[in-house]
C-alpha cells in the first residue's frame, strides 16, 4: 500500500485562530474556558463554554458567500485556507480528480436548525424559512462546499460518528490514499455547538460540568472531583498525500500517518464500557494496522473528556494496551481547549502531529487529584509540557453510541 504523509495544517480553536497560536497555547497550558457570550445563560446550569476569540468571519469570507453558511461550514473553510496555504498547494498544476475531502462534524447546523424553528414557533405559523436553511443544516455541506471552493471532484463525503467523527474521517482519507484511490486528500472536522440547545440537551444528560464559580479549571481529566466535559468549538484541517505525489511537487512534509484503528463499545447509548473494552480493541487495531507494538507509541493524547466514567474506562483500556510502562507520555488536550465533539479529533490530531514534529508533549491542566487507582501507574503530564523524542503518537477518540476511532502518526525522516 501506499505511503501517507502530512503536508498541511489548519486551526480554528478556543486557543488560537491559527495553528502557531492554537500550538503554543498548548504548551503553555492555557486555558480556553470562559462565560458563554453566545447567548443569555441566566436559566442554564451551565455558564461557560470554550469559545472561539475574536473570530470575524467576514475577514475570512464574502458576506454573500457568508450568509449562505452555518458557522461549522464557516469554521471548515477557514481552517483548510489555512492547510491549504500551509502546504504551498496549487490545485490547477495538479489533477483535481484525485484530490478529494472527507470532512466530519457531529451537529453539522445545530445552531441555524435552532434558530429557524425558533423563528417559526414564535411567529404567526407562517412558514417563512430561510432559502438556505436545508444546506446551513446537513452535516455533509461543509465537504461539499470545500470542493467547490477548490474545483476538487475526487471522492467526497462526511463522516459522522459523534466525538469520534474527526478521527473517522482521518482514517477514511488515510485508507483511500494509501489503497491509490486518491493523491491528496483534505480531511479534519468542524463543530459549532455553543446554543441553548446544545448547552440544554448536555445538560439534561447531566454530561457537562457546572463549576460555574471557577469555569477555568472546569475541564480536569482524571481528577476524583471531574463533574463533566466542557464545551468547545472551532475546526481542525489536514492535508494528507501520497509520500511519492508530496516529493515530486516538493511538499512541505510535516509528518506520516502510518495507522488507524476503529471499534465499538457495543455497551451503552450514551455511557463508555466500564473496562474500556471498545477503547481496548481501537487501540490494538491501529497499532495493529500500523505495524508497530504498544512499546513504540511515545505520547497518547486521551479521549478525556473529564467525565467521571469515562475517563476512569478510557485509564483501563490504556492499561490493558501499555501496561504500566514508564516511557509513554500522556495527556489530556481538553483540559485546555474543551470537547469540541465532531471536531475533536483534527485538534487533537494536529496536537500529535506537532508533537512527533516538534519533540514535545503538551500537558494536562487542572488535574490535581488523580484517580487513586492510577495516580502512579501512568506519566500524564500534570501542567507543564514535556520535551522529549516523539517517534510515534496516538490519539484516541470515543462517541456516543459507542464510536471508538484511533489514529498514529509518525515522526518524518
Amino acid at each position: 500500500m501506499k505511503r501517507v504523509v502530512i503536508t498541511g495544517l489548519g486551526a480554528l480553536t478556543p486557543l488560537g485562530n491559527n495553528v502557531d497560536d492554537f500550538w503554543k497555547s498548548l504548551i503553555n497550558g492555557v486555558s480556553g474556558t470562559n462565560l458563554i457570550t453566545k447567548f443569555d445563560t441566566s436559566k442554564f446550569k451551565t455558564k461557560f463554554a470554550c469559545e472561539l476569540k475574536g473570530f470575524a468571519p467576514l475577514n475570512h469570507i464574502e458576506k454573500a458567500e457568508a450568509r449562505k453558511y452555518d458557522l461549522f461550514t464557516q469554521y471548515a473553510l477557514v481552517s483548510v485556507e489555512e492547510a491549504v496555504n500551509n502546504a504551498n498547494i496549487n490545485f490547477e498544476t495538479l489533477n483535481k480528480n484525485r484530490i478529494g475531502v472527507i470532512w466530519g462534524s457531529g451537529n453539522g447546523g445545530i445552531g441555524t436548525f435552532q434558530q429557524q424553528v425558533m423563528e417559526f414557533a414564535t411567529g404567526d405559523g407562517t412558514p417563512r424559512f430561510n432559502p438556505f436553511f436545508i444546506p446551513k443544516m446537513i452535516v455533509d455541506i461543509a465537504s461539499g462546499v470545500i470542493s467547490i471552493k477548490y474545483g476538487l471532484r475526487g471522492i467526497n463525503f462526511t463522516t459522522v460518528s459523534a466525538c469520534a467523527t474527526s478521527n473517522t474521517a482521518i482514517i477514511d482519507a488515510f485508507n483511500y490514499i494509501r489503497w491509490g484511490k486518491a493523491d491528496m486528500m483534505i480531511t479534519g472536522g468542524s463543530e459549532a455547538p455553543i446554543n441553548e440547545s446544545s448547552i440544554g440537551g448536555f445538560n439534561a444528560s447531566r454530561a457537562l460540568s457546572t463549576l460555574n464559580d471557577n469555569p477555568q479549571i472546569a475541564s480536569r481529566p482524571f481528577d476524583i472531583n471531574r463533574d463533566g466535559f466542557v464545551m468547545g468549538e472551532g475546526a481542525g484541517a489536514i492535508i494528507l498525500e501520497e509520500y511519492e505525489h508530496a516529493i515530486k511537487r516538493n511538499a512541505p512534509i510535516i509528518a506520516e500517518i502510518v495507522g488507524g484503528g476503529m471499534a465499538a463499545d457495543a455497551y451503552h447509548l450514551t455511557g463508555t464500557h466500564p473496562e474500556g473494552e471498545g477503547a481496548y480493541l481501537g487501540m490494538l487495531a491501529a497499532l495493529e494496522d500500523a505495524n508497530i507494538s504498544a512499546d513504540d507509541i511515545d505520547y497518547l493524547n486521551t479521549h478525556a473528556t473529564s467525565t467521571p466514567q469515562g475517563d476512569l474506562s478510557e485509564l483501563k483500556a490504556v492499561e490493558r494496551v501499555f501496561g504500566t510502562k514508564n516511557k509513554l507520555n500522556i495527556s489530556a488536550t481538553k483540559s485546555m481547549t474543551g470537547h469540541l465533539l465532531g471536531a475533536a479529533g483534527a485538534i487533537e490530531a494536529i496536537a500529535c502531529i506537532l508533537s512527533v514534529k516538534e519533540d514535545i508533549v503538551p500537558p494536562t491542566i487542572n488535574s490535581v487529584d488523580i484517580e487513586p487507582e492510577f495516580k502512579d501507574v501512568f506519566n500524564l503530564t500534570l501542567n507543564t509540557a514535556q520535551k522529549r523524542r516523539v517517534n510515534y503518537s496516538m490519539s484516541n477518540t470515543f462517541g456516543f453510541g459507542g464510536h471508538i476511532a484511533t489514529t498514529i502518526f509518525k515522526k518524518y525522516e
